[in-house]
């Protein structure tokens, strides 16, 4: 290894060795101030990464521009996320250095998905993050809603890590190699062991992000899990999906039957996660249904590829991931011994809880499409691109079914402005700092992303080339 491999590493050493550092300094010191320096951790990190723009290729991590800007999409929402895991797990009875070692292992696996070069590491490093969030999951102990949860997250990704396992298994057997580059160059003819292979990865990744039919498990899991874990798992898990879609595409990229397939899947996602979340009481259950119809728009995306797809979905999660850890926080900051989950109970809540109820707004806004959040550029850059790569009858069954969802999404702000609280409802808990720079982060990010898009797709249209 050399010194320039090394210095593109160090971001994901600091992550690894910061993971184990914590649970050593835990188990002789326990205390809050582990998710301060978890935090430190997870900054030092994220700022190596934007001040020292090191790039290498090596036996199965490649540091690009693509991995590096996911890094620092990660990053940032891991800073989110511990920010608002302090106070809420404090409150809820979650001590012990586990929560914060083990979300900060979650995001060294994704940083390696990221940057893999190779379907081992990609494999490796998908996993890990499941892997970690399989104990984030399932972390409150005392939570029986919270044990089935975590046991159906676990039973459910150990399928669909067979799945994929099988084929890569099934791609090294037909081609010989699990390098991702060597596996782009397609040959004339795709023998049928190969496209097996890749058929079975498609499905495993399907789980990854929750796409039909893959999805069952995300509104259980959505609602049985701590807010905060939540909040990432529904963000930052997606994100690297989605990132190493994009990198195993290429193998698919002249095969007819990759676009079927992809096709079904964000019709049948779009379709089920919008009309799902219609009857739901539940705001977490909400916002995982909104989760699972939010990925069949990256599908669409993916579909329309050789027109400016990659970028669109790029694009999408990162306009997802703003709007879901801003959704998800303000569940979690409002949240005491309980989660506040149905959503008559937030009612008269955006006049007692004025930032926490624009928080709420805002993500729901830009998860509906309405401007001037960013979810209406995300969406507009997904359809322009669907419409460009000819996929009309796809792109209008998209538009047809956002427009379900203003409906579904609106319902939770009318509670929140137009609903006048029940007498018995208490005065909200003010929030701390902590709170509100959690809170502050993504909506800043949301709105931001909404009026001025050009430097972000401008930078994805770069790592895309």
């Amino acid at each position: 290894m050399t010194k320039a491999d090394l210095m593109a590493l160090i971001p994901l050493i600091i992550l690894a060795g910061g993971s184990v550092l914590i649970l050593l300094i835990g188990a002789v010191r326990p205390g809050g101030y582990l998710y301060g320096l978890a935090i430190a951790v997870v900054v030092f990190a994220l700022v190596w990464t934007i001040a020292v723009p090191a790039t290498t290729v090596m036996q199965g991590l490649a540091i690009t521009p693509f991995s590096r800007f996911f890094a620092v999409f990660l990053d940032s929402a891991g800073i989110v996320g511990l920010l608002l895991a302090s106070g809420y797990n404090k409150r809820r009875g979650i001590v012990g250095e586990e929560y914060p070692a083990t979300l900060i292992f979650a995001l060294a696996g994704m940083g390696a998905a990221c940057a893999a070069s190779d379907l081992l590491m990609l494999f490796l490093g998908l996993e890990a993050f499941t892997f970690a969030f399989y104990l984030l999951v399932a972390i409150e102990r005392d939570s029986v809603r919270g044990g089935e949860a975590g046991l159906k997250y676990l039973l459910n990704g150990t399928l669909s890590a067979a799945v994929l396992a099988m084929g890569i298994a099934l791609v090294y057997c037909s081609r010989g190699t699990l390098r991702l580059s060597e596996l782009a160059l397609q040959p004339a003819a795709l023998e049928p062991l190969f496209l097996a292979g890749v058929c079975l990865i498609l499905l495993g990744l399907a789980f990854k992000l929750s796409l039909v039919p893959a999805h069952l498990w995300t509104p259980d899991v959505y609602q049985g899990a701590p807010a905060p874990v939540t909040a990432l798992l529904s963000t930052a898990s997606k994100g690297a999906s989605v990132a190493a879609v994009v990198l195993i595409l290429p193998m698919v990229a002249g095969w007819r039957g990759g676009h079927d397939i992809l096709w079904c899947l964000a019709l049948a996602t779009m379709v089920c996660g919008n009309l799902a979340a219609l009857v739901q009481t539940s705001i977490k259950r909400l916002l995982a249904w909104s989760s699972v119809a939010q990925m069949g728009f990256v599908a669409l995306a993916f579909v329309a590829l050789p027109a400016g797809g990659g970028r669109a979905a790029l694009f999408y999660a990162v306009v997802y991931a703003a709007a879901g850890l801003a959704s998800f926080g303000a569940v979690s900051v409002l949240s005491d011994g309980s989660d506040r989950d149905a959503i008559e109970q937030y009612r008269g809540l955006g006049y007692r809880n004025p930032l926490a109820g624009a928080v709420l707004a805002v993500a729901l806004f830009s998860l509906a499409g309405i401007p001037p959040a960013a979810g209406f550029m995300a969406k507009f850059a997904v359809f322009s691109a669907a419409l460009r790569a000819g996929e009309t009858t796809l792109a209008v069954v998209g538009v047809l079914t956002a427009l379900v969802g203003v409906f579904f999404y609106l319902r939770v702000v009318v509670a929140l402005y137009m609903k006048p609280a029940g007498e018995a409802e208490a005065a909200a808990r003010p929030l701390s700092i902590y709170e509100g720079i959690a809170l502050t982060i993504p909506t800043v990010a949301t709105l931001f992303l909404g009026l001025y898009p050009s430097p972000v797709l401008d930078m994805l249209a770069r790592i895309m080339r």
